[in-house]
């Protein structure tokens, strides 16, 4: 049975939900607020092509749930939020759109500050940016840092290398076996990474022209069968595109020692799933640790942006990554638990803290 939506925010322990529609524009919006203990939620605004408004709101409440660990867990002062726009961006998007949606984060006065994030870019950003000073990822012209895809990246591509490091007994991923399952903009800064590395890269999408935009770019990248990569031997799964490929059937079938990816949500199943890759001997970087770059990127801009600031906290989730692996150990815990456990105990303990002072 469908559960209702206040048995969605219940059971998933949201604070908000903010429903926004405009006739005019064609806007359909939807916030969800996750939790704003440590700070104000900051996630991005998603426009994308639902098939219901339903589902909508279930990839809205399950994002800003991560975007809450994402942050706890890099050590930010903000919480957790993420919108999503329900619409074909290719016929949606306009200023006038924008601009409306603005007024709408504006009117929460601060307790969310938005982003880009799926077909949305920093020129979005700076129209809704017209309505309220509560965005990041702004254009570098305006003083924002821009497209956040780099920084992801690089934070995967650090999360790799210390998975590399406890599979292997070194982080270097030359001559490593990768297949990279989503060419977008994350997608192809990873490979890039990694081609440098001198990894051995193959790499599937639906979309055919992104495909042909990273072979243009990396001529030694194979491209394959999204349906066949489960059947493939590999040392690293980067799954790049949507989430929950991580099921009970991809993973009985998975040959790689490593996951690790920038998608939200991998595991369909938090409670099957990660001890499931545990069971099989799988070592895996959870998705809202080793995504955080983005994050961490723009998070800077709020006190005034500096490049070198953003990198420095980013090369921190490969120390963040060996600490998950020590605590599986330790624990006999699967990595997705030990990353909750450690994010959840920050926002305990910082909620305390607060509650004293």
């Amino acid at each position: 049975m469908q559960q209702s939506v206040f048995e969605q925010i219940q059971s998933g322990g949201h604070e908000q939900i903010v429903f926004c529609q405009d006739k005019h524009t064609g806007l359909n919006a939807i916030i969800a607020i996750h939790n704003t203990t440590l700070g104000p939620a900051l996630g991005g605004t998603r426009m994308w092509n639902y098939a219901s408004h339903q589902d909508g709101l279930t990839d809205a409440i399950r994002l800003s749930r991560g975007m809450t660990y994402k942050a706890a867990i890099s050590g930010l002062n903000l919480g957790g939020g993420k919108a999503v726009i329900i619409g074909d961006a290719s016929k949606l998007k306009s200023e006038t759109l924008w601009r409306r949606y603005g007024k709408f984060v504006d009117s929460l006065n601060g307790k969310y500050i938005t982003a880009e994030d799926v077909n949305t870019n920093a020129k979005d950003m700076e129209y809704i940016g017209m309505e309220t000073k509560h965005v990041t990822g702004k254009p570098e012209y305006l003083g924002g840092s821009g497209d956040p895809s780099p920084f992801t990246a690089y934070g995967v591509y650090m999360g790799m290398k210390a998975a590399a490091k406890k599979a292997f007994g070194s982080d270097s991923l030359s001559g490593k076996k990768v297949v990279v399952q989503g060419a977008g903009n994350v997608g192809q800064y990873i490979i890039g990474y990694l081609v440098k590395d001198g990894a051995e890269i193959s790499v599937c999408d639906i979309n055919s022209e992104k495909l042909k935009q990273t072979v243009s770019k990396f001529p030694g990248v194979q491209v394959v069968d999204g349906n066949t990569i489960f059947d493939m031997e590999m040392d690293i799964y980067a799954p790049c595109a949507l989430g929950a490929t991580l099921t009970t059937e991809s993973i009985a079938k998975l040959k790689a020692p490593i996951v690790a990816g920038c998608a939200n949500n991998q595991l369909a199943d938090e409670d099957i799933h990660g001890p499931m890759l545990k069971d099989k001997g799988i070592i895996y970087v959870p998705d809202f640790l080793i995504n955080a770059g983005g994050l961490i990127n723009i998070s800077v801009e709020l006190d005034g942006y500096n490049t070198d600031r953003a990198n420095s906290m980013v090369e921190k989730i490969y120390n963040r990554t060996n600490e998950i692996f020590d605590l599986c150990d330790a624990e006999n815990i699967h990595a997705q638990a030990a990353a909750m456990r450690l994010a959840e105990k920050r926002i305990h303990d910082i909620g305390l803290l607060k509650k004293v002072l």
